[in-house]
């Protein structure tokens, strides 16, 4: 007997799945390197742009931003800013943020394990990655449950294998490993099964440290040749409304110093954390953004940081976080406005609040995706699989959302307009009322001509009935199956798991390093 999977496979695989292996399509798309080919789309004038980063540096000057770390606390001491020790308050003028500002690196050229994988991040380059961050994993065939090491290792060896996924990222927490130990296991997963550029925990200094040694190993660096580029990134959140916590306010600091990184993201949700309206939403979550980044700039001039932004709202019934609206995508639009404001390359935030991968997740996502896209971000993080406002990373929704990341990605490469596309001798080759299906034009095109979906169904009705009427999740799950089933991680990655390894078991010895909280 022949099982679902291993039909399912072979139907994918005639049906020559774009971008994946043993595909027998020749049609062979680059979405390693994107431009954003759309005009970024305002929402605010100008004028109303400034405003609101006046207002974000009044606020910073006058009413300050709450910062828990008293070694923070000196770095912003020395460079100007007014500190208030007995209530951690940081009053930084709008001199230091100026300043700040002119030392940050528009361009970042990061380094992954694979000279193919690296990336460029700037404002016009398009960078998607998987939902991160979750405490729970679902899929068809086992539910929704706790995040495990197992699930972690399955997810990154998905987005290892889709190109349109161009970094790693914390997409689940591997629960069932001690948070002694899981940054070893978690960068273990990341550095030996795949080349893209990975993600670091700013847990505190001892597991920072951790992380950086576990690269340096896997890449062959010298510390000045790690301290010299960048080969990782965090993302640090700060506690809206205007708080920075230790261990961020930490992070910052060690990827500063260390010359990697820094995701500097403010999670405002209007209404909540946030004024409830989308501007006074983005002129608190600017200013934590220049907070943040001032920070880094002063710890080491020139250090790389990524603008960040994830506003939303939140349902005003219940409180719970929403994704996918309207003013989640007027602030992405608005994020984009202020970061081109400043220069710097910069991050949105995709994701759905549905619970299960529906049509509410899929237009959801797809919303917050087209938000990004026309607002020109550089880095899209949740933009595949992510549910429950982030409470779970779905299998089946990865693998759909990859489906409409694929379809942005093919909006990027440029429609031939010459006179052999234009295809005079075509029209005049076919007869008032016959077809195009043989003629000449077509022939020589028809194998590449299109994009052949991964997990979409062109076939009738019939055709689908008799295959076993499935949905798009029931097929997404087959997919996913069989990438898993024959994933070969790059030989590159498997080598480093020797030196990785011991590095482990003499940490793991000595302790670990328990996280800062």
């Amino acid at each position: 007997m022949v099982d679902d999977a291993a039909r399912d496979g072979r139907r994918e695989r005639r049906r020559g799945r774009t971008g994946e292996a043993g595909s027998e399509s020749s049609r062979r798309p680059n979405y390693h390197s994107l431009k954003n080919p759309f005009l970024p789309q305002p929402i605010f004038s100008d004028d109303q742009v400034a405003s609101i980063h006046d207002t974000a540096l009044r606020v910073l000057e006058e009413l300050g931003i709450k910062v828990l770390l008293p070694q923070a606390h000196e770095h912003f001491a020395n460079a100007g800013a007014l500190v208030d020790p007995d209530t951690d308050m940081v009053r930084i003028g709008r001199d230091m943020v100026t300043a700040a500002l002119a030392s940050a690196p528009k361009s970042i050229h990061a380094y992954a394990g694979s000279r193919a994988r690296d990336l460029t991040l700037e404002l016009g380059s398009m960078t998607f990655l998987a939902g991160c961050g979750a405490p729970n994993v679902t899929d068809l065939e086992r539910g929704r449950r706790p995040g495990t090491l197992a699930d972690f290792e399955d997810l990154m060896r998905l987005v290892q294998h889709f190109d349109v996924l161009h970094m790693l990222g914390p997409c689940i927490e591997p629960q069932d490993v001690d948070n002694r130990f899981r940054h070893y296991a978690v960068n273990r997963a990341q550095l030996t099964l795949s080349d893209k550029l990975p993600f670091v925990f700013a847990r505190g200094t001892p597991q920072v440290e951790d992380g950086f040694e576990m690269l340096r190993l896997a890449r062959g660096l010298s510390e000045e040749e790690f301290l010299a580029s960048a080969h990782c990134y965090t993302v640090i959140n700060t506690n809206s409304p205007r708080q920075l916590d230790i261990p961020m306010a930490q992070g910052i600091i060690d990827f500063a110093r260390a010359g990697q990184v820094s995701v500097i993201t403010p999670f405002c949700l209007a209404g909540a954390m946030a004024p409830i309206t989308v501007a006074g939403a983005l002129t608190l979550q600017h200013a934590e953004a220049l907070a943040g980044l001032t920070l880094a700039q002063i710890v080491r001039p020139g250090a790389p940081v990524v603008y960040g932004s994830f506003s939303s709202n939140v349902d005003m019934k219940s409180g719970a976080p929403a994704f996918g609206t309207p003013e989640h995508v007027k602030a992405t639009l608005g994020a984009g406005q202020l970061a081109r404001f400043t220069g710097l390359p910069w991050r949105s935030g995709g994701g759905s609040a549905a619970n299960t991968s529906d049509a509410q997740a899929a237009h959801e996502t797809q919303f917050a995706l087209w938000g990004s896209v026309l607002a020109g971000a550089t880095m899209c993080i949740h933009a595949a699989g992510w549910l429950e406002g982030g409470l779970s990373v779905s299998f089946e929704k990865l693998i759909t959302d990859i489906e409409a990341l694929q379809t942005v990605a093919e909006l990027c490469a440029a429609t031939p307009g010459d006179t052999d596309t234009i295809g005079f001798e075509a029209i005049a080759e076919v007869q008032p009322g016959g077809h195009f299906f043989s003629a000449g034009h077509t022939m020589a095109r028809y194998r590449t001509a299109f994009y052949e979906p991964l997990v979409a169904d062109w076939s009738n009705f019939g055709n689908w009935t008799q295959s076993g009427s499935k949905t798009a999740s029931e097929r997404a799950t087959g997919v996913w199956r069989r990438v898993l089933a024959d994933f070969a991680p790059p030989t590159s990655a498997v080598a480093t798991s020797g030196v990785l390894d011991e590095f482990i078991a003499r940490r793991t010895a000595e302790g670990g390093a328990a996280p800062v909280s």
